[in-house]
């Protein structure tokens, strides 16, 4: 594995050509764990044509951002593009166990049967649920709501903070959000539980949300004014 900066094409680029071993690019579309960063425009569109120049794979890590999570099926559609590989799971099987590697062309044709097992492993069950899954998200319009929901969201965190300097962005795609403050703050994750808000705290500093894709506008709000309320007593009791 060889490590470049997310974010940066020309870094990847230096790399494909440094090493003409490169098999493969393998990314989280949307980082996480890292703090909720969303690709530059043009990111992936670039690193899909340097993948085609060097005849590398491009594999991109959906479990958190797949499956309407941004507003797209997957997030890599807000650029237009298709991977070669990608992992996806969580909202899935919506609380069943259940994860997919979908592979298309030479990346498909290289896994044949019996390169990997599991016991479990696409069980009747957990591809059912999966199955029905997908059908309530197409039939509810819920890439459209989380779409609608998550800007909003967006917009009302940007009014209600907008006057605390030590908020440094508020960024995110549909309902995977990030407030990033300017020092560690794991503290806020009691403040918000006081307020009755579950979230996390990722690279120290990112307040990150991944509200149930269902949620109504009432309950958008109460998560709005949780948060807001316990990032302004955090930096009240700094």
């Amino acid at each position: 594995f060889i490590r470049v900066p997310y974010g940066d094409a020309e870094a990847a680029a230096e790399a494909l050509k440094q090493h003409d071993d490169i098999v493969a690019v393998m990314l989280e579309t949307i980082q996480g764990e890292g703090g909720i960063s969303v690709p530059p425009e043009g990111y992936l569109s670039q690193l899909r044509t340097l993948c085609d120049q060097h005849e590398a794979l491009l594999i991109l890590d959906e479990i958190q951002s797949g499956v309407c999570r941004t507003g797209y099926w997957y997030a890599y559609q807000h650029d237009n593009i298709l991977p070669d590989i990608v992992t996806s799971a969580k909202a899935l099987g919506n609380g069943i166990p259940i994860a997919a590697c979908l592979a298309r062309g030479v990346a498909a044709e290289t896994f044949a049967p019996g390169n990997h097992g599991s016991t479990y492993g696409g069980n009747p069950l957990a591809c059912r649920t999966a199955c029905t899954v997908l059908d309530i998200m197409e039939r509810d319009g819920i890439n459209q709501a989380t779409q609608e929901r998550g800007a909003w969201m967006q917009a009302a965190f940007s009014q209600a903070l907008a006057d605390i300097p030590g908020v440094v962005s508020i960024r995110g795609r549909g309902l995977m959000l990030g407030i990033e403050l300017d020092r560690p703050a794991t503290a806020i994750r009691q403040l918000a539980l006081d307020e009755g808000i579950l979230l996390n705290v990722t690279a120290n500093n990112v307040i990150r949300m991944l509200p149930p894709l269902i949620i109504d506008q009432q309950q958008a709000q109460m998560i709005v004014d949780g948060v807001v309320k316990a990032i302004r007593k955090f930096y009240s009791e700094a």
